[in-house]
């Protein structure tokens, strides 16, 4: 009777992950991978130039968001200024790049080295933010880095040598290697290639590099340090870790993502404007974060995804959505009702799922093993 108690309750015991299982499980995410990195790559060969650009400002916002994801999400600093330093990146690779005309200037060097340049300059700029950010924290902070948005909204709207003033100038196209990404025809594999498509590899490349260098920083000892200052700034202190040294270092890092950002966005609308540097852009980032998932790169990049797309594919089925149609036309404007969405997802994700909409992806993965024993 004994052994037959105990054969059941070996029989209704769940059975665990065995190396088996999971060197299976990780094959599984290795092939999944692939295939993702695949059909993002045959992309070009398919998609009309309206997708191309979209996915491009999903790419440029995915890392800007993971910068603002170490900041905010990782060190528990909270940013709103975020759309100043993108600012830096976009108009600084523009004064680099562009050629000194009659009312613009310029120092016209190689496209490459400007965008590398962008990227410092902004670094620099939150590196002298930085001793500001070391010190304060929560509300205190955001309200710092709010002020930023309005001396960069000043800046861009007055410097008219640099900026263009409210018109705004052109951008530069980037050129690399001897291939000039604007839409000089270039035909691969039969298709007419153009800047939209060039970019799309540049942007994968950037956005690629981005997200592992921050896995990176996260799963090693800095992403430890920055977790705990997060949790309990006090305790970080007492168990040695510089809290002012990782905090200022971490706001030099989130700049110069949004920097780099800013780059990409520049090369992706060909043409810089003040107004798309305020602060519903800074809120926007925010609502990325917080929808995909606070702390973790997945997360921003899915939440970049999800801000960003929401209003594009609004905007191209307007006609065929009710309440939603053209400005100007009685109903919803695309851009109102996507903040009126991704706002409603905010407080959703907030009160029912606060991991983002990575946590879904978490909590299925560790119910699969169950499921299949």
């Amino acid at each position: 009777m004994s052994d037959t108690l105990a054969a059941t309750k070996t029989a209704e015991r769940p059975e665990r992950n065995t190396p088996a299982r999971t060197f299976l499980t990780r094959r599984t995410g290795y092939v999944l991978a692939v295939c993702a990195a695949l059909l993002l790559l045959a992309l070009p060969f398919y998609l009309d130039r309206f997708w191309l650009q979209a996915g491009l400002f999903a790419m440029a916002a995915a890392i800007g968001a993971i910068g603002l994801n170490l900041l905010t999400g990782a060190t528990g600093q909270l940013s709103m200024g975020h759309a100043f330093f993108l600012a830096i990146g976009a108009y600084g690779y523009c004064v680099f790049a562009g050629e000194r005309g009659e009312d613009l200037d310029g120092l016209g060097l190689p496209p490459w080295l400007a965008a590398v340049l962008a990227v410092l300059v902004a670094g620099v700029a939150g590196g002298l933010f930085s001793p500001i950010a070391g010190r304060l924290k929560g509300a205190y902070l955001g309200i710092a880095t709010l002020a930023l948005i309005f001396i960069g909204q000043h800046v861009l709207f007055n410097a008219e040598d640099l900026t263009g003033g409210a018109n705004g100038r052109d951008v530069p196209a980037m050129s690399l290697f001897g291939l000039t990404f604007d839409d000089t025809p270039l035909t691969v594999a039969s298709v007419p290639f153009g800047s939209a498509e060039k970019l799309w590899y540049l942007g994968l490349l950037l956005l690629l590099g981005c997200g592992l260098f921050a896995r990176g920083v996260l799963r090693g000892r800095p992403g430890r340090a920055m977790n705990a200052i997060r949790d309990h700034r006090i305790a970080a202190g007492v168990l040695g870790v510089p809290v002012a040294r990782y905090r200022g270092a971490v706001f030099v890092l989130s700049s110069m993502y949004a920097g780099l950002a800013g780059v990409l966005l520049a090369l992706v609308f060909q043409r810089t404007v003040p107004d798309y540097f305020g602060i519903t852009l800074s809120l926007e980032y925010l609502a990325m974060i917080v929808i995909g998932g606070l702390g973790s790169v997945a997360g921003a990049v899915v939440g970049a995804a999800f801000v960003s797309l929401l209003p594009q594919i609004l905007t191209r089925y307007s006609d065929a959505l009710p309440l939603v149609s053209a400005p100007g036309t009685g109903g919803v404007a695309p851009g109102e009702a996507s903040r009126y969405l991704y706002g409603a997802a905010v407080v959703a994700v907030v009160l029912f799922l606060p991991g983002g909409l990575v946590q879904l992806a978490r909590r299925r993965a560790r119910k699969h093993p169950q499921e299949e024993s």
